[in-house]
């Protein structure tokens, strides 16, 4: 990647920032489409973390970190905090790579 591509893609996202900031003020959306909005958000994030989990160069991989974001997982399913949830997926993480 060149240094002019890098400067053409960041100037085009500020551009589109800046863009949704002026256009907000005049521009609101539907309850459908702020519903739809709404859920695309965690959807985008499940699939890449899915993605960066089991991706292993167009393969499926089951590796350490497959044990960590599944600790996590659990973890995050019994309500524990933030903290513990970081906490018990590196220490399992950290644990499987030892072995």
């Amino acid at each position: 990647m060149t240094w002019w591509l890098l400067g053409g893609l960041a100037a085009g996202c500020y551009f589109f920032k800046i863009t949704g900031v002026l256009a907000a003020g005049s521009f609101r959306l539907s309850g459908a489409g702020q519903s739809f909005l709404a859920y695309l958000t965690p959807a985008v994030l499940s699939g890449l973390i899915v993605v960066q989990t089991f991706d292993g160069g167009g393969r499926l991989t089951i590796s350490a970190l497959t044990a960590g974001v599944t600790t996590g997982a659990v973890a995050t399913w019994m309500k524990a905090p933030l903290p513990a949830v970081l906490l018990v997926a590196s220490a399992a993480t950290a644990a499987i790579r030892l072995l």
